[in-house]
């Protein structure tokens, strides 16, 4: 590995083996994540002349768009290495949903709307549906409140 790190440098997927797991769970944590940071930044006291509300606000605008961006990297793995043509033949909406859900991370990253988050996290559940029924599971995530916390 150290020889193929010294000739390509760091290389990153997942995965082009390919490994055969995948999940949209990433995607979702990311989506929900974004959701958190948007829901703080619109509660934050600009005003306030204590110093450690710009450092919060500089930090939370930071992991805001470091996990928007990674719903569109999870979703990207997903769209071009764990679906196929046949999908598309059962969920004619796949690939709008798809186009849908990057364009909502991408306005994610640009602006703070918590209602833009929540449909980012309404568009990823969506695809998690149909991820999940291609497997012949129902999905359901009884614990995203309780992950989404307080």
């Amino acid at each position: 590995m150290k020889i193929f790190s010294k000739l390509f440098g760091v290389v990153q997927a997942h995965c082009d083996v390919p490994c055969g797991i995948y999940d949209p769970i990433s995607a979702k944590i990311a989506a929900q994540t974004v959701l958190k940071m948007a829901v703080r930044l619109e509660a934050a006291d600009l005003e306030t002349p204590d110093i450690s509300v710009p450092n919060s606000v500089a930090r939370y605008i930071a992991v805001k768009e470091e996990h928007a961006q990674g719903v569109k990297s999870e979703l990207n793995i997903l769209w071009s290495d764990y679906f196929k043509p046949e999908h598309l033949a059962d969920y004619p909406n796949l690939h709008e949903l798809f186009w849908n859900a990057n364009k909502l991370a991408g306005a994610n990253k640009q602006g703070v709307s918590s209602s833009s988050a929540k449909e980012l996290v309404e568009a990823v559940d969506e695809i998690a549906k149909i991820f999940w029924a291609t497997k012949g599971v129902d999905y359901s995530d009884p614990n995203a409140d309780v992950r989404f916390g307080a």
